[in-house]
């Protein structure tokens, strides 16, 4: 035992004056002293050599000595680390520009939609909106769509629940007959939001993108008045250089009703496989509100009129930046995504 007490204190001052300037040495000390075959392992071997009597205090000696050694690599890793964190300091040239760091941006559709919105905020149009899961009524009755309409077929449509119908909107045209139903006239507002149709999925069209639709229905409200809203909106959107024209179209929901295209940006109006060589592309949808959608939503058809409007927001975006493919804007590559700034 006393032969054990002598070792024990030979190796506590020949450890109190170990010094680590390096994380080698620190590793050396480990390896010295606490490893598989370090100096405290074969000490603790000794236990066998003492007599019963005597190993209970041998035990708690042997097991102070083992924390005086770890409390003392502690120490060693700590001094060594902030030594080399001193010398990390002291070469640092303070001079340098720091580092900066990367910050995100909007996502295209998200410019574009704002900058739609705000278009038509400057006419004095408010922004509504409703919910994405609707039911048959909002989504396709009201807005004077037959049960036999092709746009009701389960090839177009997501439902939900059949018998009643609940359904994901194909359109936010929905939210405008929630609005018009709550009779609060004249009402002149855009309707921005996602919408869902079962189409496959390819470089012009996907199950899911975003609507601005509008609506102003009030008294004496015409067709010209409708084109020259538009005409601002492309105007302030595209440029004054841009060309427009309608052509007649159908839609349950208006009357008259029709499309509106401007000269392709991407070719000046020449003809590419954007425009599909005629030099025009389509951007929207419009007309005059039927008068049975008004009736449907308890509005006076014979004293207001409205008209209405649609468009993609995703279509509106690759006119913008030129971007041929629409599977781009949910794939969230952020090589694709960082370098979108505002559109002036």
């Amino acid at each position: 035992m006393e032969q054990l007490l002598q070792k024990i204190e030979q190796y506590k001052n020949e450890i109190k004056e170990s010094i680590a300037e390096s994380k080698d040495e620190v590793e050396a000390f480990r390896i010295k002293y606490l490893g598989t075959k370090g100096l405290v392992k074969t000490i603790m071997g000794e236990m066998k050599n003492i007599a019963a009597e005597q190993k209970r205090e041998a035990g708690q000696l042997l097991n102070e000595f083992k924390v005086f050694v770890e409390e003392k690599f502690e120490g060693l890793k700590t001094a060594s680390a902030s030594d080399l964190q001193e010398d990390a300091i002291a070469e640092m040239d303070l001079t340098l520009p720091g580092t900066s760091d990367s910050i995100g941006s909007r996502h295209p559709i998200s410019i574009i939609q704002n900058k739609i919105i705000s278009i038509f905020h400057r006419l004095g149009f408010s922004v509504a909106e409703g919910p994405e899961i609707e039911d048959d009524w909002h989504n396709f009755s009201a807005l004077n769509l037959p049960e036999n309409h092709p746009a009701r077929d389960m090839q177009d449509t997501f439902y939900i629940l059949k018998n009643p119908d609940w359904l994901l909107r194909t359109h936010t045209s929905s939210v405008q007959i929630r609005e018009m139903e709550k009779g609060k006239l004249p009402l002149r507002i855009i309707c921005p939001g996602r919408v869902y149709r079962n189409e496959t999925i390819s470089a012009r069209a996907h199950c899911f993108f975003n609507q601005v639709e509008g609506l102003y229905i009030a008294e004496n409200v015409s067709f010209a008045d409708l084109k020259q809203t538009l005409y601002f909106f492309v105007q302030e959107m595209f440029g004054t250089d841009v060309k427009v024209r309608f052509r007649p179209s159908y839609f349950p929901f208006t009357e008259p009703s029709a499309e509106m295209d401007i000269s392709c940006l991407i070719c000046d109006g020449k003809g590419c496989n954007v425009c599909k060589k005629t030099g025009w592309v389509e951007i929207l949808g419009c007309g005059m509100v039927h008068p049975k959608v008004l009736d449907n939503c308890g509005i006076d058809s014979n004293k207001y009129t409205g008209f209405a409007f649609g468009m993609g927001v995703e279509r509106i975006t690759m006119l913008s930046y030129q971007i041929k493919d629409l599977r781009l804007f949910s794939e969230n590559d952020i090589r694709f995504l960082k370098q979108f700034a505002p559109v002036t």
